[in-house]
């Protein structure tokens, strides 16, 4: 009888952690914005893509769909996370950002610039040519 109740009590211990393992997820990027440590997405305007801190992916429109990779489309290479701003998306924490994306890009076209924002790291730095940061390189 003790051994079964042990057994319950595991199971139902080892099940609660990992449910809690899967709602917590990971942690904002280095080249996150300070201050903004329990937001779930960022809205990236110059990309046209919002992050997704919690499963580390971005997601944009690609081939008529919403996709989730965990790095931006070559035609981004050369972009820069660390000085591109980031829109903080502080109310929404759902499954599917994209819903607010005709709001999003009115409001922040390619190229915004709003309060500066300090990263929670600091870039890399570009040893030589052949060592270049690329923004799907680096999350």
């Amino acid at each position: 009888m003790k051994f079964m109740v042990f057994g319950i009590v595991f199971f139902l211990t080892v099940n609660c952690q990992a449910q809690a393992a899967r709602t917590t997820g990971g942690s904002p990027p280095a080249w996150g914005p300070v201050g903004n440590s329990q937001v779930r997405y960022y809205y990236l305007p110059d990309v046209i893509a919002f992050y997704d801190v919690k499963m580390s992916m971005f997601i944009y429109f690609e081939n008529k769909t919403w996709v989730r990779k965990s790095y931006l489309p070559s035609r981004y290479r050369n972009y820069d996370l660390y000085k591109g701003f980031k829109v903080v998306m502080k109310s929404y924490n759902g499954y599917t950002p994209y819903t607010h994306f005709c709001e999003f890009k009115r409001r922040y076209a390619p190229g915004y610039n709003g309060e500066i924002q300090k990263t929670i790291g600091e870039r890399p730095e570009v040893k030589s040519s052949a060592d270049k940061y690329y923004g799907e390189a680096i999350l």
